[in-house]
C-alpha cells in the first residue's frame, strides 16, 4: 500500500542533504563483519566437489574414502535433499544447488564435504569418485534452439506456444506483447532499417565472495549467517530444501561486499546448513573467486534482431523485435524484462517484442541489476541512434520527439503516471559534453534507459529510547547506503537530527517478512516503512503529551520534533521535545514504537539518458572513455551523494560490459577467465570522471517523491558507448563486448 498524501513532500531540513554514512566507520576500521567474519565453537569447514564438465550423467558417486578420512565429520550428495517435501518452485534451485542425475555445467557442485580445517577438507574432496558419462552440452544460446542440439531436460517443454510441443527442448518459453500493426507501421516510414546483435554473459564482479555460517541442530533448530540481498529468502530456500519449518530458522544478514544483484539467489547456504545437520557443529562454507565464476549467476547471453522505421521528421513508426536470452541451465531468464523494456523510452503506436527463454550449459543466471534491460536496450538504442544519423535528425531531438511523456501509453501496457525522461534528454543536450569538440578516431553515443522500480512486502520497527535518540530496525540489507537513508527520513519525519537516529538490520525472528534488496526498492518501499512507523511513534507522543497537559488528543499538533498545543481546547503550556516526552514514557504508559508492515505499490519507473565520448585507436581497436554523462531521474534524492555513486556505479559496470567483459567456453564448454587475472573488469585508469545530473521529477507513489535509481543507470552505457565506438570507429558495432580484435576487424572489413 502506498502512504496515503495530496503530493510528495519536496521541502526538508533532513533528507537531500549528505551525511555521514553510519556505517562508514566501522568498514574503515575493520570492525564491520563480513560473510566470511563469522565464526563458531568447534566450526567446520566446508569445500564442495564440482563437475569439471559441461554436461554429463552422474552414474555413481563413491564417498566412502571421503567420509573414513580423519578429520572429515560430514560428506553430503544430492541424496542428503530429498525432493518429495520440495515445492515446485525450487525445484531447480534444489537441482542447481547439488546436481543430481546430471551435472548441467562446469562447476556444477557434486558433492561436499565438512572437515576440521581446509586443508582436510580438500584432501577429501580429492578421494571422492565420480563416474561420469560426458555427453554433448552447448553454451550459444542460438546454437541451444537449433533442432539437433543436445537437449538439457526431459522436462522441458516450451511453454507460451500453441499447440504444446510434444518433445522437449531447451526452449522453456515464448512470449509476445505489443500494439498496434508493426507491418502498417513500417509502411508509413521512409527509412527502415533491420539488424542482428550479439552480447555475452558478464559477471556483477562484487569482490566480496559467497560466504556462510551454519549450525543447523538435529531437530532442524538452528541460525544461518550469511552475505546476501536477502536474508528473508535464504531463509525460506533453505528450511524449502531441508524440510526445516520457518520459525526455526534464524538468519542474519552480513555487512556486503557487494551484489549489484548476484546475491539475491541461493547456491551455497543450503549445502552448508545441510552438512551442519548431518555433522552436529557449525560449519562455514566460503566460495573463492573460480568457484563464484564457475558456479555463481552471471547475465544471460544474448542473440536479438530488430527492426525499426522512421519518418524522414524523425517519427518512428515502428519497432520490432525478437530477443533470444540464455538462462543458464535452468529457465528463468529475464526475458520478460528485456522485452518490456525495450521500446519502453519510446511513444510508439506500432510495436512487437518477441522473446525466447533458453537453457544451456552455463551457471544458472542471476540479476544483474536492471536484469535483461541493458541488452534490449542496446539493441534498440542503437539502431535509433542509426536511424537519426540516416535522416540528418539531431539524436536528443529525435528521441524527444518520439519520448514517453506523462499518460503516454507504456511500451508494456499500462499508462505512465508522472515521468522524467524529456527532463533527462534535456539535461543531457544543455550539459557541456554535448557540444565538447571532438578530435580525429573520436566519437559520441547518446542513449535512453528504463526501469520498473519495485515495492514489495517491507516491515519496519522504530523504538523511541528515553535519552530521546531512535532505534530503527530494517529488514533489507543496506548495499548502498541505505541505513543512511532511513535514518535520514525517520528524523525527517520526528524532527530531530540525523545524529539522533541509529538504523540496524534485524535478522529473520526480528521483524515481519522483508523481500529482498533489488529491482531498486529499498528506499522506496523500506522508506516508506520507515515513514510510517515514524508516523505511528508521533501519534503515541501526541498521546503521553495529551495525558500529561490532560488535554484531548486532538489539542497536539507535532512540529519540528516538539508536541505543543493547539486550538481553542489546548490550553497554555510549553511544547515538549521527543526527549523530553520519552525520558516521562515509563510514567506514561511505557516504551515508545512505532511499526509499519506495508506490500508498497506506486514505485515510479525511472528512466536515464547518458553521454559519453570515446577514441578509437585504428591501429589496435583499442577504446579509450574520455568523458561520461548521466542524466537520471531519480524523483528526489534523499542522500545526495549516495545517488551520485549509484548512477557512476551503474555507468562504470556498464563500460566494463560494453567493451571488456565477457564468459570465455573453450570447445570442452569449460569457462576459460574465471578470475579477475582474466576476466577483466575496469579499473580506475579504464575511466573517465563519470559526470552526473540528478534530475528530480517527484513520484507521486512516495511522500517524499522517491524513485530508486540504482538499476537504470546501468541501462544505457552499453548503446551509449556501442554509438560512440560506432562513430569514432565508422562502423556500426553491433556484438559485446567490443573488444580491441572486435573493433580492429570491423574496422578492417569496412576498408575492404
Amino acid at each position: 500500500m502506498a502512504v496515503e498524501a495530496d503530493a510528495p513532500r519536496m521541502e526538508f531540513d533532513v533528507v537531500g542533504h549528505r551525511r555521514v554514512r553510519p556505517d562508514g566507520v566501522d568498514k574503515v576500521t575493520g570492525r564491520a563483519r563480513f560473510g566470511a567474519d563469522i565464526s563458531a565453537p568447534g566450526m567446520l569447514t566446508a569445500k564442495i566437489l564440482r563437475s569439471p564438465h559441461a554436461h554429463a550423467r552422474i552414474n555413481s558417486i563413491d564417498t566412502s574414502k571421503a567420509e573414513a578420512m580423519v578429520g572429515v565429520h560430514a560428506v553430503v550428495t544430492s541424496a542428503d535433499f530429498p525432493d518429495e517435501h520440495v515445492p515446485r518452485g525450487e525445484r531447480d534451485t534444489l537441482v542447481n544447488v547439488m546436481a543430481r542425475e546430471k551435472a548441467f555445467y562446469d562447476g556444477h557442485a557434486v558433492a561436499a564435504v565438512a572437515a576440521m580445517d581446509a586443508e582436510t577438507a580438500q584432501d577429501a574432496l580429492e578421494l571422492i569418485v565420480v563416474d561420469y558419462e560426458v555427453l554433448p552440452h552447448v553454451t550459444d544460446v542460438v546454437a541451444a534452439m537449433a533442432p539437433d542440439a543436445p537437449v538439457l531436460h526431459d522436462t522441458l517443454f516450451t511453454r507460451g506456444v500453441d499447440p504444446k510441443p510434444d518433445k522437449p527442448s531447451n526452449v522453456a518459453k515464448r512470449v509476445e506483447m505489443g500494439r498496434g500493426d508493426v507491418e502498417a507501421g513500417f509502411a508509413e516510414a521512409d527509412i527502415v532499417i533491420e539488424r542482428t546483435f550479439r552480447t555475452e554473459a558478464t559477471h556483477q564482479g562484487y569482490i566480496e565472495p559467497h560466504a556462510c555460517l551454519a549450525n543447523i541442530g538435529a531437530d532442524g533448530r538452528g541460525e544461518i549467517w550469511v552475505c546476501t540481498q536477502g536474508h528473508y529468502m535464504i531463509r525460506n530456500t533453505v528450511a524449502a530444501l531441508l524440510g526445516i519449518e520457518l520459525s526455526k530458522l534464524r538468519v542474519t544478514a552480513s555487512e556486503i561486499g557487494g551484489g549489484f544483484g548476484g546475491k539475491t539467489t541461493v547456491f551455497a547456504e543450503p549445502v552448508a546448513a545441510a552438512l551442519s545437520r548431518k555433522a552436529g557443529l557449525p560449519v562455514k562454507l566460503v566460495m573463492d573467486r573460480t568457484e563464484v565464476f564457475r558456479a555463481t549467476g552471471p547475465t544471460s547471453s544474448t542473440a536479438a534482431w530488430v527492426k525499426i522505421g522512421v519518418k524522414n521528421d524523425g517519427t518512428i513508426t515502428a519497432g520490432d523485435i525478437e530477443l533470444k536470452y540464455q538462462g543458464g541451465a535452468f529457465r528463468g531468464s529475464p526475458i520478460d524484462f528485456g522485452c518490456m523494456s525495450a521500446f519502453a523510452c519510446y511513444d510508439i503506436d506500432n510495436i512487437r517484442m518477441v522473446g525466447w527463454d533458453v537453457v544451456c550449459n552455463r551457471p544458472k543466471q542471476a540479476a544483474y541489476r536492471a536484469p535483461g534491460a541493458p541488452m534490449s536496450t542496446f539493441v534498440v538504442e542503437s539502431v535509433v541512434q542509426e536511424l537519426a544519423e540516416r535522416i540528418g535528425m539531431d539524436p536528443v531531438d529525435m528521441r524527444l520527439k518520439n519520448a514517453a511523456r506523462n499518460g503516454s501509453d507504456s511500451a508494456y501496457g499500462p499508462k505512465f503516471g508522472t515521468i522524467g525522461l524529456v527532463e533527462t534528454l534535456e539535461a543531457a543536450k544543455a550539459h557541456a559534453n554535448y557540444t565538447a569538440p571532438l578530435g580525429a578516431n573520436q566519437g559520441r553515443g547518446i542513449a535512453c534507459g528504463f526501469w520498473f522500480n519495485f515495492g514489495g512486502e517491507t516491515c519496519t520497527s522504530l523504538n523511541v529510547q528515553t535519552d530521546g535518540t531512535v532505534a530503527l530496525m530494517v529488514g533489507t540489507p543496506d548495499i548502498g547506503g541505505s541505513r543512511a537513508s532511513m535514518c535520514m527520513m525517520a528524523a525527517e519525519e520526528l524532527g530531530i537530527e540525523y545524529e539522533r537516529v541509529h538504523a540496524i538490520v534485524g535478522d529473520t525472528t526480528s521483524l515481519g517478512y522483508n523481500d529482498t534488496t533489488e529491482g531498486s526498492r529499498v528506499t522506496f518501499s523500506s522508506g516508506m516503512a520507515t515513514i510510517k512507523s515514524a508516523r505511528a511513534a508521533i501519534e503515541v507522543m501526541r498521546a503521553r503529551a495529551a495525558m500529561i497537559w490532560e488535554i484531548p488528543v486532538d489539542a497536539v499538533v507535532w512540529e519540528k520534533g516538539h508536541a505543543k498545543p493547539a486550538g481553542p481546547n489546548a490550553g497554555d503550556f510549553e511544547p515538549m521535545s521527543l526527549a523530553d516526552i520519552a525520558a516521562k514514557s515509563g510514567a506514561t504508559g511505557g516504551p515508545i514504537a512505532g511499526h509499519a508492515e506495508v506490500n508498497a505499490d506506486g514505485a515510479g519507473v525511472s528512466f536515464a539518458t547518458h553521454l559519453v565520448d570515446v577514441e578509437v585507436d585504428p591501429e589496435t581497436g583499442a577504446v579509450k572513455v574520455l568523458r561520461y554523462t548521466v542524466a537520471q531521474d531519480a524523483g528526489k534524492a534523499i542522500h545526495p551523494g549516495y545517488v551520485v555513486g549509484q548512477f557512476q556505479g551503474g555507468a562504470a559496470q556498464g563500460i566494463g560490459w560494453a567493451l571488456n567483459e565477457e564468459y570465455v567456453y573453450d570447445d570442452m564448454g569449460r569457462l576459460q577467465n574465471a578470475g579477475f587475472l582474466d576476466y577483466r573488469v575496469p579499473v580506475a585508469s579504464d575511466l573517465p570522471n563519470i559526470d552526473t545530473v540528478i534530475v528530480e521529477v517527484p513520484n507521486t507513489g512516495h511522500p517524499y517523491g522517491v524513485r530508486g535509481v540504482g538499476e537504470t543507470s546501468i541501462v544505457p552505457p552499453l548503446a551509449a558507448i556501442a554509438n560512440a565506438v560506432s562513430a569514432a570507429a565508422g562502423v556500426r558495432l553491433t556484438d559485446l563486448p567490443m573488444s580491441p580484435p572486435k573493433v580492429l576487424a570491423a574496422i578492417d572489413a569496412q576498408k575492404d
